[in-house]
């Protein structure tokens, strides 16, 4: 519930900046959450798995986009949101 006042919160904010990649990041991450909690009840929901590793990939690149320019809002996002730090290569 803390992460989700968070974000509710976050997403305030930032109404004006919408195509800020934070933004697109929590929206992301709000989506993630509950498609995850929709998965834990329809097991078998294929369409949705596939939802699900596409918005994931999304996320992803973006995390990688905003890592590569702005390490610093890349870390402190990262810390908000409490997700994992992704893999460099």
């Amino acid at each position: 519930m803390v992460k989700n006042a968070f974000i509710s919160v976050n997403s305030q904010e930032k109404e004006k900046k919408r195509g800020s990649v934070e933004f697109q990041v929590v929206s992301f991450t709000n989506k993630i959450q509950r498609l995850t909690s929709h998965l834990e009840l329809h097991k078998k929901d294929y369409l949705s798995q596939r939802g699900l590793r596409k918005i994931l990939g999304k996320r992803q690149r973006l995390l990688a986009y905003l890592s590569k320019k702005n390490r610093v809002r890349y870390k402190e996002l990262i810390s908000q949101l409490g997700i994992r730090e992704t893999k460099t290569r």
